[in-house]
């Protein structure tokens, strides 16, 4: 028994570690490429800035999120964003509620279905000064998205807004 014990417990410990850096390594790296965005500490508790609906492909209703620095800047109408703006996008499944229609004589409630991924923009206009002033990430279920054909086309998109938006889509909504 005791052959079996020392050589058992050796391994493992030895997977024990392993496991653990591996998981502490992905708390630590869970970033976008490209831009290295993380999820902010506390983003769900950031102010409203707007709500949004894409339709199309996506069909999602989105609420836009910001830090303190980005909601004053939208309600200043500062542009550019300062350093330190941070915008987050959260977006669901927009899908029609049976149990709201139920109470309407025709049905006209949709509501935000499961989630489908989160976006994060942050200005830092000295670390993004090849994309404008800002980084970008995506996520799904929390866990950065590893595409960098996707993270890249952020960066294209928002380009093609007027210099005057400072590649931010949303609006102030009072």
């Amino acid at each position: 028994m005791r052959k079996i014990t020392a050589p058992f417990l050796l391994v493992t410990g030895i997977a024990g570690t392993c496991l653990t850096a591996a998981v502490a390594d992905g708390a630590t790296n869970n970033v976008s490429p490209v831009y290295r965005v993380s999820l902010p500490d506390g983003y769900r508790d950031w102010r409203v800035i707007t709500i949004a609906h894409e339709a199309g492909n996506n069909n999602d209703i989105r609420a836009i999120l910001g830090n303190d620095i980005a909601v004053k800047a939208f309600r200043e109408g500062t542009r550019p964003f300062p350093d330190g703006a941070a915008i987050a996008r959260l977006a669901y499944v927009y899908q029609s509620s049976p149990e709201n229609d139920a109470v309407f004589p025709a049905p006209q409630s949709f509501v935000a279905g499961d989630p489908t991924n989160v976006q994060i923009s942050v200005k830092d206009s000295k670390k993004y000064a090849d994309s404008g002033g800002w980084g970008y990430g995506q996520f799904e279920n929390g866990i950065a998205n590893q595409s960098e054909p996707l993270l890249k086309s952020c960066f294209a998109c928002h380009t093609k807004l007027g210099p005057s938006k400072d590649l931010v889509f949303s609006h102030y909504s009072p």
